[in-house]
């Protein structure tokens, strides 16, 4: 079981950008003191549901502060960046790093963001596997063309060379795609990428999910080792007390104002109408699905998710109070109190 935290850089009501970004940088840290595995960072812009707008960025600072975690984006919004340029920062990473960065993508959404970045909605409704595409090219071949509707270029040589370490050839950084439909698990399976699967999505979903993904790599002729040992992630949300309730109740308490604030400040590119989610009905839901509660309690609802969908890979939340003091106690706890009931 690999545990580790998904770090959103939630701006609370009542904070600053600053103080909501320090949190972030000292969790991932405490993550590394708390002997988790890893750290995924999420990118936003625009919104105060998340503040980091660069999660490569953000990635590189996390690398140079920490020795053995592994940070990864969840994720890095193809439309909105050039594959090749995505590529050349995700290779820079992975070779000063020791290989320790994950490039995690997504298609993102329907946001103003195509607008201002000049991807625009066919970007968001069509572009991805052709950006996906390029990507993939300039992580693993030494001379890349565009060759598609949106990025074409002449023939150019990839500098830095992904696959090629100071201890010698490596496989380059691993590349993770954020699905939300059949569509993405399919084009994620046909390709053997490893999925990152949300955590407003249940044990069920994500099954379903798995077993898809499983038979779109099979018919794409990858070999059983590959489909049955695909590293998929599962993101949630946890928070650890001893009382029973005391966790959901800090999170009912705190989530619901950064969720209402952080959502409804979304605005979407082409004005299409929004239908969001009861925050506090939310909340609920992600703290029935997920790892929140006493520690016996969130190692046993680790464990019944990988044993009903085979993923043992999570990135969990652990912002959720909203304080820099209780998030570093609570990632504390997870790598203290949780994860040794799961070895």
């Amino acid at each position: 079981m690999r545990i580790g935290t998904f770090v959103l850089a939630a701006q609370f009501p009542g904070q600053g950008a600053g103080e909501a970004l320090h949190r972030a940088v000292r969790s991932a840290e405490a993550a590394e003191e708390a002997g988790l595995d890893s750290v995924w960072l999420a990118e936003h812009h625009f919104v105060p549901y998340g503040v980091c707008p660069s999660a490569t960025t953000l990635a590189a600072l996390l690398l140079g502060r920490t020795r053995r975690i592994r940070v990864g984006t969840a994720v890095s919004v193809l439309p909105s960046h050039h594959p090749v340029a995505l590529g050349e920062q995700a290779a820079l990473l992975h070779l000063t790093s020791g290989g320790r960065f994950s490039l995690g993508v997504g298609r993102g959404g329907p946001w103003v963001d195509l607008e201002v970045f000049g991807g625009g909605l066919e970007a968001y409704e069509n572009g991805f596997p052709e950006a996906l595409e390029l990507l993939l090219d300039w992580l693993r071949e030494p001379r890349v063309t565009g060759r598609g509707e949106r990025f074409g270029f002449r023939e150019v040589a990839v500098v830095p060379r992904a696959d090629e370490s100071l201890e010698g050839p490596t496989e380059g950084p691993e590349v993770i795609v954020a699905c939300t439909s059949p569509k993405s698990v399919r084009l994620a399976g046909r390709r053997a990428l490893p999925m990152l699967l949300g955590m407003h999505c249940g044990d069920e979903d994500k099954a379903e999910m798995v077993a898809l993904w499983r038979t779109a790599a099979r018919e794409a002729g990858h070999p059983p080792e590959v489909v049955e040992g695909a590293a998929h992630v599962s993101a949630g949300v946890a928070q650890i007390a001893d009382a029973p309730g005391d966790a959901m109740e800090t999170l009912v308490k705190t989530m619901p104002g950064w969720l209402r604030q952080g959502l409804d400040a979304h605005v979407t590119v082409d004005d299409r109408r929004r239908v969001m989610r009861d925050p506090v009905a939310y909340t609920e839901l992600l703290c029935a699905l997920h790892p929140v509660g006493p520690p016996q309690w969130a190692a046993d609802r680790l464990a019944a998710t990988a044993e009903r969908t085979g993923i043992t890979r999570f990135a969990l939340l652990v912002e959720g109070s909203g304080d820099l003091a209780a998030t570093e106690e609570n990632v504390r706890r997870l790598g203290a109190d949780v994860l040794p009931l799961l070895v």
